[in-house]
């Protein structure tokens, strides 16, 4: 690799990461199309609080699935186990959007969270052949920024796919991107010639290091604390209003976060480096810092300035994580482990999500919507410094 290939450019110029990155990034679209594209489509035919149901059985079918078909992936090749997962997706999101009958749908939305393919730990374990040795860290960084795509695009796929295909048009969608994505991974020479790290098995895989579960935890804060953030913003727009209306500030703002995301992850990216407890704390600790000025429920303008900045650390944040978990996984158990930050961090977000919002309806003030982030992320601060303090993570 040349001098000149550094950076992200150096990264996107490294045979085969590029094709790889984009793959996965279709191919994961669906996490940010079917949450709204399920309760849209079962809202149809059911009442709110069953559609919410279906919701929850995808989101805990992919809680089980990630680390379970990564753990496959790691004892043995990512194509069968990518090929087996969407195929089973794929079916769940095909079935749900006949809409068959609250049973029927919420286990087809079950299925279809269980089988997706885990194309974000099986990229993850391969961002170290992939590029220069130096070059990790920025990859982890880009690939962990690219995802805020997923999370802009998908929203306005599934409302665009709903206005021409009807109700279920959202669920479609999300099953055409997700078996594009998945095809077009496997496609690539890398992850078809990848094969898991010959290693002891043990029936724990990568959770019997105690480095991982402490990760693992922390990682769960994080999730929680930005999870909080949604309602919390929801809240904030109802009390203020806006010229867009309740809706239209939420979701101007919800944008702002997501910019703040990518602008942090193009920073940072040009400056990655080696990753160790104090820095990891650092970080974590400071974006629980960057929340604290939310709570002062400025005029909207102000607010979105603030916003942008709450999501200015989270993909270094992230990176820090992977690069830890990198480090610390057990051999052979390295996409295992990167599914379980993966699924701490979403489950993280929906409970942080639905406990925000229960104090936001109990007590009804808005600014305490806020309080609850950097709390917990103020806890996770604490809980990489302490108990990750014997060493550093990445030497």
């Amino acid at each position: 690799m040349t001098a000149a290939a550094t950076g992200i450019t150096g990264v996107l110029r490294a045979p085969q990461a590029a094709h790889l990155l984009i793959a996965s990034l279709l191919g994961r679209l669906p996490f940010g199309v079917a949450p709204l594209a399920l309760l849209l489509a079962a809202r149809a035919s059911m009442s709110l609080s069953l559609a919410a149901v279906v919701v929850a059985a995808y989101t805990a079918g992919a809680a089980i699935g990630q680390p379970t078909l990564s753990r496959l992936a790691d004892r043995w090749r990512q194509p069968p186990v990518i090929g087996g997962g969407v195929a089973l997706s794929t079916a769940g999101f095909l079935i749900a959007a006949g809409t068959p009958g609250a049973a029927v749908t919420i286990a087809a939305a079950a299925a279809a969270g269980l089988g997706a393919p885990p194309l974000e730990a099986c990229l993850r374990v391969r961002w170290k052949d992939l590029v220069d040795e130096k070059l990790v860290p920025t990859a982890y960084t880009l690939d962990v920024t690219s995802q805020e795509i997923i999370f802009i695009v998908g929203p306005l796929l599934t409302l665009g796919s709903i206005a021409v295909l009807g109700p279920a048009g959202g669920l479609y969608a999300a099953a055409v991107v997700q078996l594009a994505g998945a095809v077009l991974f496997v496609a690539a020479p890398a992850a078809r010639q990848w094969r898991g790290e010959p290693a002891p098995r043990h029936w724990a895989g990568p959770l019997r290091a105690a480095r991982i579960r402490w990760l693992i935890g922390a990682t769960a804060l994080v999730g929680s604390g930005v999870g909080t953030f949604t309602v919390a913003i929801t809240g904030y727009a109802e009390a203020v209003g806006g010229d867009a209306g309740p809706t239209g500030t939420a979701g101007w703002l919800l944008s702002a976060q997501a910019v703040g995301a990518l602008a942090g992850g193009a920073y940072f990216a040009r400056r990655a480096g080696g990753s160790s407890v104090h820095r990891l704390a650092g970080l974590v600790g400071a974006m629980g810092l960057a929340y604290v000025p939310l709570l002062a429920t400025p005029p909207v303008p102000v607010m979105a300035v603030a916003v942008v900045a709450s999501g200015f650390l989270l993909p270094p944040v992230l990176t820090e994580v992977m690069m830890s978990v990198d480090a610390a996984a057990p051999g052979g158990t390295a996409a295992e482990a990167f599914a379980w930050i993966i699924t701490a961090f979403s489950v993280g977000s929906a409970l942080g999500a639905a406990a925000d919002g229960v104090l936001v309806d109990t007590i009804g003030v808005t600014a305490l919507g806020f309080l609850p982030a950097p709390i917990v992320l103020g806890l996770a601060a604490v809980l990489l410094r302490f108990g990750l303090r014997s060493r550093r993570v990445v030497s």
